[in-house]
């Protein structure tokens, strides 16, 4: 309704309440009803925010490893030139900073081509969307200071950050084992600082994520998420020490390779360090992405068990897209031929002891054919003002089989229960159970959830068709049976495994980026290495299968590491999700595990091209020369 010119929407509404009925209609206004919209919106999409926020940190904190990685090498090819500044009297702090005022234009420059990138595709993909049916608000792009700031800050903040101990680390080198030396080792004291502090970290993260694991629910997922922190930080910190163990493993088969094999794995192990760096940030996209699968693979057969175990029925009737039905859908399926037993599921708000519950209305008659539920006490029996509960349910308000309580329906009227039974509830079936012919005269507007139907010969073909046809033939109601439900779930975790799988490929894409930055420095680092193995014999084809072959261990051991933490998670959320879900079982995915391994290989394999081909076209002659 539009108000006159120069009447306020407040003012309209004022009169529109004293001309409509007191008590039997509501007015509000176009501009209380824009925000109440806003704010549902903004809700809705918090979540959706929040997750995008997450895989974001991720990608940037695998780019630190990759930051950190970069001005790590570099420094070290400048350590003569920074020793040489020591020499002639630049001091630590000098130093330390002219490394930082590097990152920090780095960091500018890199910011701000992030930030246009960013907003291209934000664009980009708001054009897509629209050209694709997608219904998209009209208005304009919005970009609002605090992404502007945000962006520039994260960005510099990071480089900086990531860039902050390498420079510190050349100028506490002296400056005359500087010049002696370009590649100064690490000191025996500060392997063991990282060895400890590693080892401290990762048994902190084990201790934490293992006491998670025996809280209840919600309970434990803070916990769990630290320890997970502490525990790929402490990974991180020993992955130099885990890469000579592990990467002498695959020894025998680089040994097939001849020189180039042997050639390869010492030059993965020459510093550890370096190779730590390059493996985690593949480390951890790959523990994320196993993490995941694990989790998911785990659910769905879990889901797919309790279905069969907790339902008889042969088909479960509802909505496509999750609506109410309406109860004439049940009354028209318990008159089909073929079908023995019906019960529609109604549920109904209501209060019990000063707090809201939520009421099942069933048929009492046919609930027990249709279901399959183990009763802890009692009796599974429907009827009157006999009820089953949950045990979840029963513990909370400390009821037992033959306990009896008060309960307010919808239309206020107040009713005394006996609970009959108490059963195991799950994640499909759960609450307080009451016979449909008790609940439904005080419920205001009854509607179904969903139908159970148990049919004469058994789910098959034409029962399904059967049943569809009495219902018309109707694409939007649902008639499931056990196979159906358990394809639905599966195309559910797939639909989210695909979502998380394409946010976490920026992580690995990132990582992939970072293996090919270290080959192509460390091919750079080693030219004149490279020349003097050209002078003796080793052919082009040689060159390049050695440097293949460390990319491909350096990915092999971030994938295996990877693969390993992403397990542990996988268990470790499981078994706490497992406190909730008594049908909750570990899956592992053989087959996912391997196509992931395979993808590190590749990883490896790609990331090579063409720091190898650099490598084999090096001149002999002036890589000799080179310094």
């Amino acid at each position: 309704m539009r108000a006159k010119a120069g009447t306020s929407q407040a003012a309209l509404k004022a009169q529109l309440d004293r001309a409509l009925p007191a008590g039997k209609t509501e007015t509000t206004t176009g501009r209380k009803l824009a925000d109440d919209q806003a704010r549902m919106i903004s809700a809705s999409m918090s979540g959706l925010r929040q997750g995008l926020l997450v895989f974001a940190g991720i990608a940037l904190f695998v780019g630190t490893f990759i930051i950190a990685n970069t001005f790590t090498m570099l420094v070290a090819q400048r350590t003569r030139e920074l020793a040489l500044l020591r020499a002639v009297g630049a001091s630590r702090r000098q130093v330390t900073r002219s490394v930082l005022i590097e990152a920090f234009v780095v960091g500018v420059v890199a910011a701000v081509t992030g930030l246009v990138a960013g907003i291209g595709i934000g664009a980009g993909l708001r054009s897509l969307m629209g050209s694709l049916g997608a219904t998209v608000p009209d208005g304009p792009l919005v970009i609002t200071p605090g992404t502007v700031a945000a962006a520039l800050a994260v960005g510099v903040l990071v480089t900086m950050l990531a860039a902050w101990l390498p420079g510190r680390r050349a100028a506490k080198i002296p400056p005359v084992a500087a010049m002696s030396s370009v590649h100064a080792k690490a000191t025996t004291k500060s392997l063991v600082l990282r060895n400890t502090f590693g080892a401290l970290f990762s048994a902190a993260g084990v201790a934490v994520v293992l006491a998670a694991t025996t809280m209840n629910g919600s309970d434990g997922q803070a916990p769990m998420g630290l320890g997970a922190v502490l525990l790929i930080i402490g990974v991180f910190i020993l992955t130099p020490l885990l890469s000579r163990p592990l990467i002498a493993a695959a020894a025998p088969l680089l040994r097939a390779f001849g020189v180039s094999g042997r050639l390869a794995r010492q030059n993965s192990v020459r510093n550890p360090r370096r190779t730590a760096a390059t493996a985690s940030a593949l480390m951890i996209g790959l523990t994320l992405i196993t993490g995941m699968t694990v989790m998911a693979g785990s659910l769905q057969h879990s889901i797919d068990k309790m279905a069969s175990a907790a339902i008889r029925a042969d088909y479960v009737v509802s909505m496509a897209n999750g609506n109410s039905l309406s109860p004439e859908v049940g009354r028209k399926l318990a008159a089909t031929e073929g079908v023995t037993a019906t019960s529609p599921l109604r549920n109904a708000p209501s209060r019990i002891g000063g707090e809201t519950e939520y009421l099942t209305g069933v048929d009492g008659s046919a609930i027990a054919k249709l279901t399959d539920l183990k009763v802890d006490d009692g009796a599974f029996t429907v009827g009157g003002t006999r009820v089953v509960v949950d045990d979840k349910t029963a513990k909370s308000h400390g009821w037992k089989a033959g306990s009896a309580f008060t309960v307010s329906y919808e239309d206020h009227r107040k009713q005394r229960l006996t609970v009959a039974g108490v059963y195991e509830g799950n994640e499909m079936i759960r609450g307080i159970m009451l016979d449909n012919a008790t609940l439904t005269p005080h419920v205001k507007d009854p509607a179904d959830m969903q139908v159970m139907v148990k049919t004469a010969g058994g789910a098959s073909s034409a029962a399904k068709d059967r049943l569809t046809e009495a219902l018309g033939s109707n694409p939007a109601i649902k008639v499931q049976d056990k196979k159906d439900i358990s394809n639905s779930i599966a195309q559910m975790f797939t639909l989210m495994l695909n979502m998380l799988y394409g946010l976490l490929a920026m992580a690995v894409i990132v990582a992939v980026l970072g293996v090919i930055n270290t080959l192509a420095m460390s091919v750079f680092e080693r030219s004149q290495e490279i020349g003097m193995l050209r002078a003796i014999g080793l052919d082009r084809r040689g060159i390049k299968r050695m440097v293949r072959l460390e990319s491909l261990v350096i990915s092999l051991f971030g994938g295996v590491l990877g693969i390993g933490l992403g397990v542990f998670f996988g268990w470790a959320a499981g078994e706490l999700l497992g406190t909730r879900m008594a049908t909750y079982e570990l899956v592992l995915p053989w087959a996912r595990m391997a196509v992931f391994l395979l993808l590190a290989a590749t990883v490896g394999v790609l990331a090579a091209l063409w720091p190898a081909r650099r490598a084999a076209r090096l001149n002999m002659l002036q890589a000799i020369k080179s310094e």
